[in-house]
């Protein structure tokens, strides 16, 4: 039997204060949406069936390079963080799976897998870290892990992934993310072809270890740490990581590690057109990568992406199943409640994306007409689609108000009792 952290009462009382509401808004919605031969019902079920994973170190406080303010109730360890994510998950019906980071979150797979069991969760792709030094290790990574010179450190950063893999593969993750912040903060620092040949043949090391039934996603990432050179920039490099690698290889797009006003939708069209669309990192960004709630700053260009994904779905793209996966930093806001509207926010540009008029769509690309190609897309992006993400959850057996009902359990006062207080006062978003 699942172990539910909100009680189901709770979650049903909350409901029928809302229960009416919704019923005249789904109903009008059907109506509206019956004009232009739209099965309300029809995309409600493809909407209850999308699901992104949340990340472990998202139900944490972030923080920045200056300072790191802890909240209430802060995760503990690994297990802490699934009982958090679990009532993500009982409040949306979206976040089934979560994503660990190593070596954060490492602990005896069987516990893990025990304790995702009990509360129905799964585990999303793995997440090295060779951007940072963990206490015990023996070779530092403040010159670079995967394309550093010494040959004893680059083995010691690949040995760090497989071993992600392996604990992985214990308890049914099927992919692993590697990410580095491998560089350069001054020209003439680095050899940049020696330093990426160095990185290339580490990654053909990780990728030899891949169990056959595994992805890997490589992450590009424009600057941090390394300011003047990053190793793994861009999507370009990306992609050539992926096609020299092989088949198992795929790029992963973090939406917040672009240059501002850059076109990732466009990105996201040409990795799907070669097949190298490994999956996506959800959030949002003002400047850079301010990992930011999702939807927060530019929920246009949210939609303007899962457009190209659902085109893709329409299409019948052959081996075309990215992952999801959010990727936040919460400093101001209850990274439950972020995480929550976050997972609401990346359903509804899904929502709003399979309103598109795909026929008439084609039919004005087709006759240059510019005017009514982008008003296709903005009648779809300004459909009001709460109430089908609302009846998704409902139908799921989750929150009509997924916020309102976490804030009425009480849940966040009860952790804060449970769990020790932590000092603030230190640096890092970590």
């Amino acid at each position: 039997m699942t172990e539910q952290k909100i009680a189901a009462d709770v979650i049903s009382a909350e409901n029928e204060k809302r229960a009416g509401a919704l019923n005249s808004d789904y109903a009008a919605l059907r109506e509206k949406l019956a004009r232009n031969n739209i099965d309300i019902d029809a995309v409600t079920k493809q909407v209850a069936e999308f699901f992104v994973a949340v990340p472990s170190w998202g139900v944490g406080t972030g923080g920045t390079r200056f300072a790191r303010f802890p909240g209430l109730g802060e995760p503990r360890n690994i297990f802490d963080k699934l009982e958090d994510c679990s009532v993500i998950n009982e409040l949306t019906r979206a976040t089934p799976a979560v994503s660990l980071h190593i070596p954060w979150d490492k602990a005896d797979p069987k516990d893990l897998k025990a304790k995702g069991d009990a509360l129905g969760l799964s585990f999303d792709a793995m997440n090295s870290n060779t951007f940072s030094d963990a206490p015990d290790q023996a070779h530092s990574y403040k010159y670079g892990s995967l394309s550093h010179v010494d040959a004893a450190t680059r083995a010691q950063a690949v040995e760090h992934n497989i071993e992600c893999i392996e604990l992985g593969n214990a308890i049914g993750s099927k992919a692993l993310t590697v990410w580095i912040g491998d560089g350069s903060n001054f020209p003439g620092q680095s050899n940049f072809t020696r330093q990426f040949e160095r990185y290339l043949a580490s990654m053909a090391d990780i990728y030899k270890a891949l169990p056959e039934d595994w992805r890997l996603f490589s992450e590009h990432k424009m600057y941090e740490p390394a300011f003047y050179s990053t190793v793994v920039q861009d999507w370009g490099t990306n992609f050539l990581i992926a096609q020299t690698l092989g088949p198992k290889a795929f790029c992963l797009v973090d939406l917040g590690h672009h240059a501002p006003n850059t076109n990732i939708e466009m990105i996201v069209a040409r990795l799907i057109q070669f097949g190298k669309l490994g999956g996506f990192h959800f959030n949002d960004s003002k400047y850079g990568d301010d990992d930011l709630d999702a939807g927060s700053v530019e929920p246009y260009r949210l939609f303007l992406v899962f457009n190209e994904l659902v085109d893709a779905e329409h299409r019948g793209v052959k081996g075309f199943h990215p992952a999801h996966m959010i990727d936040q930093s919460h400093n101001v806001t209850d990274p439950i409640e972020s995480l929550i509207s976050s997972a609401n926010e990346i359903r509804r540009a899904y929502a709003q994306a399979l309103l598109v008029d795909r026929t008439a769509l084609e039919g004005f690309q087709s006759d240059n007409d510019a005017l009514m190609a982008t008003e296709t897309l903005k009648r779809a992006y300004r459909t009001d689609v709460e109430a089908i993400l609302a009846e998704a959850r409902r139908r799921a057996g989750g929150a009509i108000d997924p916020v309102a009902t976490y804030r009425a359990s009480g849940y966040r006062a009860q952790v804060a009792a449970e769990r020790p207080a932590v000092r603030g006062g230190s640096g890092g978003i970590v």
